[in-house]
């Protein structure tokens, strides 16, 4: 369906260290030391001994390109010779020794507890303690001998092993990342407590599937607060009653765990985190875990879904909307829908869940492809107020700070006595989007994709957010060399700082990808936020999926206007789609919320549809536009770009791929269109120039013909066309 290499998907599929993998060795020749040129590097080959050494491993301040250049030199000239070399996988069980108290320990034991003296010599006082403690009738008799070495003495183990009174034994021990994480702070209820009639409705039909093993997937479209969660535990309940497994996909990895904790505190199942944050090691020992059948429901990202546990009997997509379940490298696959696929071949439902599902999931329902459940209102709390904020006004007024007088009077209005809670969303990192010269208008660019740097305050630096890299912030304009340097925009970082300043009192925390990628920040934050550690949560989209915290009366839309202009079919749906949640997260609780969006397009339908509630009218009219175009769900859409070093090159290549296309379309008289080329929305990245070519219609992989191969990169069923 992808269109991707097979050796890719099988990789895909199995987690990292667990394949066998090809390296390069060099060995050095015998009596070959002496070299003009590269005489450090010989020496470091040599120094690997007849084994030779692992190329990658040799050191070397230039790049692996001219240290490749060195060796294949070397060779040429005799002094060594390369190899490839089938190594075994990176991953291994981690194991760790065992003091286990023998029979002969026992009887010393008693003795020791009764007064009296153990044959042999004499023991001291420290291996009397270790002996009391295992030999006790109430502990196991066996203790990792590293614990028990802090507790008692490094020499109090090995001394009781050479008297025959403990043995030692080598033990795996799994890596669990949920080892450390304390209970859940907050259940919403025990699996079967009473459900409302949309919810026993909707339960009532995930049932009879799993009963009737039917590959059947369900549109679950609830309002936010509506009860999803609860569906899915009640549903998830059948499935182990019934012996089977359940597999539940979140788009993020942030909100991994608090799902995880509702399950957990709901259900007291044994539960696997699969996603790409944890270490190569977690990884590999939760998908054992899985394997192995010892995990009996599996939560995680959209890599999980490439790990579902045997037997399976249900699948849940949570958020079903949400972009991040599209991998961006190959196999460029979508999660939801090989989530669909899988529920397919298992012949299990599967459960697509969003309060704002993906326009081309509802035209799919509307079409009768799959089915579709509402929850319609709140199952609990006061509800929320949407109030819109012209900015434009704001400005006229001279306000040019990141929050609107509106939502600073509410922020300041934060009854913290009782409690009350703030999220701030803004969709961009950061502190300011554009450095630019205020004399010529100079803004600093990446180097490689040729997008606007944004400036860091943290690390006080400018970042590229497309391909990583960073540069210092220039004290003088590179162009004209003045010091009149400006820092426009805002993001995550200029509202905490802002925040800061305006409001000291109040208690921040900030959620965006910078603080994700940190291992357990994103679990650290949540945590402290749901446990009233902080007032205000500052943050990206992360901020308006999935959290469910009563005690939030406030949500504020820093800006709704960020991805709403971007040249892509999805923007208004996106932007819908993340407004509608993050007003979501506000009046959970016994207190009626607010939230208040900021924008300077209050006219747009996007805006109008959430603050006025009128989901229904939107998605009509954007099924219309797509049904006018020919977009998904009404077809489908391959985009392929192609990337070189040479923008003439690529250009070229890109347009010769369209006239093969139209010809193909031609002769086969196929319903299929190509368009373009046009330059993509990040035109050069690492050092190439890229160019789309979209090809649209009812079946356009049969007209590709398959993998065009490189320089080609082939993305089916796009999220995006930027």
């Amino acid at each position: 369906h992808y269109l991707a290499p097979p050796g890719l998907v099988v990789r895909a599929m199995l987690p990292p260290g667990t394949l066998e993998r090809i390296e390069l060795f060099a060995v050095a020749s015998e009596g070959r030391l002496e070299d003009g040129d590269h005489s450090e590097l010989l020496a470091a080959v040599a120094a690997g001994g007849p084994e030779g050494v692992d190329v990658d491993a040799l050191p070397s301040g230039a790049s692996r390109a001219t240290t490749l250049r060195a060796l294949r030199a070397l060779e040429a000239d005799g002094a060594l010779a390369l190899e490839w070399r089938v190594v075994p996988a990176a991953t291994r069980p981690r194991q760790e020794r065992w003091a286990v108290i023998t029979a002969s320990g026992r009887e010393a034991a008693r003795t020791l507890a009764q007064g009296g003296k153990p044959d042999g010599p004499a023991l001291g006082p420290r291996q009397r303690a270790l002996l009391a403690e295992l030999g006790d009738p109430g502990h196991e008799g066996e203790e990792v001998a590293a614990r028990l070495g802090e507790r008692h003495g490094s020499s109090a183990v090995p001394g009781l092993v050479r008297r025959g009174l403990l043995e030692l034994e080598v033990r795996t021990r799994e890596r669990r990342p949920l080892a450390g994480r304390a209970e859940p702070l907050r259940g919403t209820r025990p699996a079967g407590s009473e459900l409302d009639e949309a919810q026993a409705a909707a339960v009532g039909v995930v049932r009879t599937a799993i009963e009737e093993g039917r590959g059947e997937t369900l549109l679950l479209e609830g309002d936010t607060a509506s009860g999803k969660t609860a569906v899915y535990a009640e549903a998830i309940a059948t499935c182990l009653a019934a012996g089977r497994g359940a597999l539940v996909l979140v788009p993020e990895i942030a909100l991994a765990t608090p799902l995880l904790d509702r399950l957990r505190y709901d259900l007291d199942v044994e539960v696997a985190l699969l996603h790409s944050a944890m270490s190569d090691g977690e990884r590999a020992d939760e998908w054992g875990r899985v394997a192995r059948g010892e995990a009996r429901v599996v939560v995680g990202t959209r890599t999980a879904v490439l790990s579902p546990p045997e037997p399976l009997g249900l699948v849940v997509v949570d958020e079903e909307h949400d972009p991040a379940y599209k991998a961006d490298r190959t196999p460029r696959y979508q999660g939801r829908d090989v989530a669909v696929a899988l529920g397919g071949l298992a012949g299990v439902p599967v459960i697509l869940g969003s309060a704002t599902p993906d326009i081309a999931t509802v035209g799919a329902a509307r079409d009768g492809r799959l089915r579709h459940l509402r929850l319609r209102g709140r199952r609990s709390g006061a509800g929320v107020d949407v109030e819109v904020v012209d900015l434009r006004a704001e400005l006229a007024e001279g306000n040019r700070g990141l929050l609107s007088d509106p939502l600073a009077e509410r922020l300041e209005a934060l009854d913290r006595s009782a409690g009350e809670r703030a999220i701030l969303l803004i969709n961009r990192r950061g502190a300011a989007s554009v450095v630019l010269c205020r004399d010529c208008g100079y803004v600093q660019i990446c180097p490689e994709c040729q997008r606007p740097l944004v400036f860091h305050a943290s690390v006080v630096a400018l970042r590229c957010h497309h391909c990583g890299a960073s540069a210092p912030v220039a004290r003088r304009c590179p162009a004209c060399e003045s010091v009149r340097i400006r820092y426009l925009g805002g993001g995550t970082e200029r509202v905490e700082q802002e925040l800061r300043v305006r409001f000291p009192t109040l208690r921040s925390a900030r959620l965006d990808r910078d603080v994700v990628e940190r291992k357990g920040a994103a679990a650290r934050v949540i945590d402290d936020f749901t446990a009233g550690a902080s007032d205000v949560l500052v943050g990206t989209s992360l901020v308006a999926k999935g959290l469910d915290v009563p005690e939030v009366t406030l949500v504020g839309v820093v800006s709704a206007d960020i991805a709403l202009n971007l040249p892509d079919e999805r923007a208004a749906e996106r932007t819908w789609q993340l407004l509608t949640q993050a007003v979501g997260r506000a009046g959970r609780g016994e207190r009626p919320g607010r939230a208040i969006i900021q924008t300077y397009q209050p006219e747009h339908p996007a805006v109008v549809a959430v603050a006025e509630g009128d989901s229904e009218g939107f998605v009509e009219a954007e099924l219309a536009r797509r049904r006018r175009f020919g977009s998904p769900p009404y077809g489908r859409l391959i985009k392929l770009t192609v990337a070189l070093p040479e923008r003439a090159a690529a250009e070229a290549a890109a347009l010769g791929m369209v006239h093969r296309l139209r010809q193909r379309a031609a002769e086969r008289e196929a319903r299929v269109s190509a368009l373009g080329p046009v330059p993509a929305y990040i035109a050069r990245r690492g050092g190439r120039w890229r160019f789309h070519v979209v090809v649209r219609g009812v079946d356009p992989a049969a007209l590709l013909g398959g993998d065009p191969g490189a320089p080609w990169s082939v993305d089916v069923d796009p999220e995006s066309l930027l």
